[in-house]
C-alpha cells in the first residue's frame, strides 16, 4: 500500500511540469509577432471635374492624389472619373496634406494643395489651354545661373547669308 502511494506521488511530480506548461507558453505570447497597430482613420473625398465653360462633366479625366503624412509620402493614388464626371477615394488618412491633380485631353492640368480633415467634396473646373508666351535673352559672356553638373544646352552658329544667284 505505501509502495502504491509512492508511485502515484512520483506520477504526480512528473506530470506537474507537463501540466504547467501550456499555462507558461501562453504567457509568453506577447513576446511572440508583431504588435497590432490599427490603420489610420480614413476621410472620404470626392472630386467633381467640370468643363469650366459650360459646367458639362468630364468624363474619364485622371485624378491623381499625392497624400503626405507626418513629411512622409504615402504614395501616388489614380482615379479615373466616371460618366458623372466623380472621382471618389476613400483611404486617404485624416490629417494629410494632399497634392490633387486634374489631367483631362483637351483641357489645361489642374492642381491645388490642401489639408484633408474630414471627409469632403471638391469641384473643379477645367479651362481650355492658354496662350503662351516664352521669353529668350542672350546670355554669352555671362555667369551662368543653372546649379552644377546642369547642361545648358549649346546652339551652333547660324550659317552666313547666301544671296540667290539673280536670272
Amino acid at each position: 500500500m505505501h509502495y502504491r502511494r509512492i508511485l502515484s506521488l512520483a506520477l504526480a511530480f512528473s506530470l506537474a511540469p507537463t501540466l504547467m506548461l501550456p499555462v507558461h507558453a501562453q504567457d509568453d505570447n506577447h513576446y511572440r509577432g508583431r504588435k497590432y497597430k490599427a490603420p489610420p482613420e480614413t476621410s472620404h473625398l470626392e472630386v467633381l471635374v467640370l468643363k469650366g465653360f459650360n459646367q458639362k462633366p468630364i468624363v474619364n479625366a485622371a485624378v491623381v492624389f499625392r497624400p503626405i503624412l507626418d513629411g512622409k509620402e504615402i504614395g501616388t493614388l489614380e482615379v479615373k472619373t466616371d460618366p458623372d464626371g466623380k472621382a471618389t477615394i476613400d483611404v486617404i488618412p485624416k490629417g494629410s496634406t494632399v497634392t490633387l491633380q486634374v489631367i483631362a485631353d483637351g483641357f489645361a492640368t489642374h492642381a491645388e494643395d490642401f489639408v484633408l480633415s474630414d471627409s469632403r467634396s471638391i469641384v473643379v473646373k477645367m479651362l481650355r489651354p492658354q496662350a503662351q508666351i516664352s521669353a529668350y535673352e542672350d546670355n554669352r559672356g555671362k555667369v551662368a545661373d543653372r546649379p552644377a553638373g546642369v547642361q545648358e544646352k549649346v546652339t551652333p552658329a547660324k550659317p552666313a547669308v547666301s544671296t540667290p544667284p539673280q536670272l
